[in-house]
This record gives structure tokens, sequence and C-alpha cells, in this order.
């Protein structure tokens, strides 16, 4: 399987239920913040309540949750403190040493872990070099930063190749 291949493409976060990971065998999710749990650089809490009640019915039927953001730590220690579960900002994300921190955090296998973001490069990249199942969600927004809107276009490029037509 190619590294940037993900194991599940969905169009929202809300998709991922308890039933949906027990049918793949996953006790954990590893969760990027930007664009897959809130929209990139929002602080917006009302925006993001139908994510805090799925965040809530997840956590509720057992499922650990931890997030792994590449988002300043100061971002991410204000959406952890309403989270309510354990991450890390500025995480290094596609360097596997992120990924093996966050399954030790866990205390779960990699094959037990999702882990579940908007990009290729650097969230399905890592997941599946530390052998996780991948599952990419389609970006909240469309954030204009150049390298994002360039990452945007090779993504939909190798989204193609796998039968994925996206128009992230």
């Amino acid at each position: 399987m190619s590294l940037l291949r993900p194991h599940d493409v969905i169009d929202d976060i809300l998709l991922i239920t308890p039933e949906f990971l027990a049918r793949r065998g996953l006790r954990g999710l590893l969760l990027d913040l930007d664009n897959t749990l809130v929209p990139y650089g929002s602080y917006e809490e009302a925006a993001a309540a139908g994510m805090f009640r799925w965040a809530r019915e997840v956590r509720d039927s057992g499922t650990l949750l931890y997030l792994l953001s590449n988002a300043t730590g100061r971002r991410a220690a204000f959406w952890l403190e309403r989270l309510g579960f354990s991450g890390v900002g500025l995480a290094g994300k596609p360097h596997p040493h992120a990924y093996r921190r966050a399954l030790a955090e866990l205390a779960l296998p990699a094959h037990q872990v999702g882990m579940v973001g908007d990009q290729l490069f650097t969230d399905v990249l890592g997941g599946n070099l530390s052998g996780m199942h991948t599952i990419l969600v389609r970006p909240i927004i469309n954030n204009s930063l150049p390298h994002t809107r360039l990452a945007r276009q090779l993504e939909r490029a190798v989204l193609r190749r796998y039968g994925h037509d996206w128009k992230t």
C-alpha cells in the first residue's frame, strides 16, 4: 500500500461513530486539529458544538482520543482545555516520533489506533509510516495559505489515483 493512501476517506469527522470504529477494530484515535476538528485558525467554540458532542459520544463509547497537531502549543492548549482529552501542538507530523509518543500516551498498539486528519502529506503519511489505520477527512474550510493551496493540488492528484475525486 502506498504511504499516501488512506484506509478510509470520509466527508466529515462526525461520520466516525462507535460502530465505524468497532468494525475496524479501533480503540483509539489520534486527531488533527485544524480543518479536521475545527476550521483553520478558528477559536469559535459555538461553531464547534457538534464536534464537542461527537468527541463526548466517542469517548463515552470507550475510545481513547488524543490530539496530535502541528498547530502552535498555545492554540492546541486552548482547544485541549475545551475538548477534555490530552494531546500536543507542534507535534512535528509526519515524523514517526510524534506518532510513537502519542501511541505511548494511549498505551495502545498502532493497529488499534486511527489517525484522523485532513492532509495526506502529514496525517496520512505519518499514520501509515507508524502502522495505524488512516482516515482522511474532507477539510472543513479551504484556507488560503500558499503552501496549503499547493499541497491541496498535489493531494487531489493522489486522491484521483486512488479513485477519490474531492474538490479539496
